[in-house]
């Protein structure tokens, strides 16, 4: 595969992750204290229709891998990109909490769908020695579109929550066009695996499942921060949108960086390793704003749990590969995917309903502290466990 083919599958893998979760669960967030100030819900509501688009990234989850064998790859991809789009349109409408509930539903699907296919389909069919350069591109789309809709939304907003929606939809809509034309509408077929790659040795089942102990934990522990952060920073810290929204942006800036640090310390510790150091710094960052709330501490909060989302993913992607032989690998990692979004669906309901009951985010901030040492643990044992 020539360099130029390897670039336009991982750019169209990033616009995947863009839009699949920096578009279909992020945009939302820098949105909630709008939505409130302006009447659309009240401060429970819009953080249940957070809560929402999580179930259903779960049930995206899910059914991806499923559907790609029943409809093929390329027709799910397409489904997946027209229901992003449309899911963001319909968000422009003030017709209700059912509504709205509804497309943060099908959105969740469709975001999950994007990034459970959209990353392997680039990944699988560039070479091996390409594919740290392509996967950086891929997982880099999670923290453009975060910085993306932390840096438009704002702005946006003071023009009406409408306007904001119209034109997350016309960038998706955009994105989503190219990213078809260039790389999906053609995609190759992978050649069947050989016989003799489903035989073997006995895998070390209790470091892989401590490694996705960990990463479903991770779930948990990052949720207040893709959640509840810009509110908040907004409304509960009184600095207000614009101020919530800029920490969002750095959020999103880390994130950019993640997978690139990630490589570079895999490349050092080796993934597991890596993974729990990553763990151990993240549930530092998380505990911060129960030390403190000056804008140094909110600051490096933000950047550094925005470096470690996509961090995170890539050390866990790479430590289940390192794990399990190539036969086994899509398995175990449809494993952890649905691990991972049925731990943060149960915790962003379970905030949710926190944060109802204690009338604040900082409780929540502790709770997902607590999982992430929990996840630090996990992977530590796994990284003990077994180091082939």
């Amino acid at each position: 595969m020539s360099d130029g083919s390897a670039t336009r599958l991982g750019l169209a893998g990033g616009v995947a992750t863009l839009l699949g979760i920096g578009m279909a669960r992020f945009a939302y967030t820098p949105l909630i204290p709008a939505l409130v100030e302006a009447g659309w819900f009240s401060a429970h509501a819009a953080a249940y229709l957070g809560a929402i688009n999580l179930l259903g990234y779960l049930v995206g989850a899910a059914i991806a891998h499923r559907a790609t064998l029943v409809f093929g790859v390329r027709a799910v991809l397409a489904a997946a990109l027209a229901v992003t789009v449309a899911s963001l349109l319909a968000c422009a409408l003030d017709w209700g909490v059912y509504w709205y509930g509804f497309w943060r539903l099908a959105c969740g699907v469709s975001g999950a769908v994007l990034v459970v296919v959209g990353a392997p389909a680039a990944l699988s069919r560039v070479a091996p020695g390409e594919r740290a350069r392509t996967g950086a591109l891929v997982f880099t789309g999670i923290g453009l579109g975060v910085a993306a809709s932390g840096t438009l939304v704002p702005w946006l907003a003071d023009f009406g929550v409408a306007a904001a929606w119209l034109a997350l939809a016309v960038v998706s809509a955009v994105l989503a066009l190219w990213s078809w034309t260039a790389a999906w509408r053609d995609l190759a077929a992978l050649p069947e695996p050989a016989a003799d790659e489903r035989a073997a040795a006995a895998l070390p089942l209790t470091a892989i499942l401590l490694v996705i102990a960990a990463y479903g934990l991770d779930a948990v522990g990052f949720v207040p921060h893709t959640l509840f952060w810009v509110d908040y920073i907004a409304r509960e810290l009184g600095q207000g949108l614009a101020a919530g929204s800029g920490y969002w942006v750095v959020l999103g800036l880390g994130a950019m960086c993640g997978p690139v640090a990630a490589g570079w310390l895999a490349a050092r510790l080796g993934f597991r390793p890596a993974l729990t150091l990553a763990l151990a710094i993240k549930a530092f960052a998380v505990a911060l704003p129960l030390i403190s709330t000056s804008m140094a501490a909110l600051g490096l909060s933000s950047f550094l749990v925005g470096l470690l989302i996509p961090g995170t993913v890539t050390l866990t992607s790479g430590s289940i590969a390192a794990l399990t032989p190539a036969a086994r690998q899509q398995q175990f990692w449809g494993w952890a995917t649905l691990g991972f979004a049925l731990a943060q669906a149960v915790g962003a309901y379970g905030m949710s309903w926190g944060y109802e009951r204690l009338g604040g985010y900082l409780p929540l901030f502790g709770l997902a502290c607590v999982a992430l040492v929990l996840a630090t643990l996990s992977a530590a044992a796994a990284a003990i466990r077994s180091t082939p």
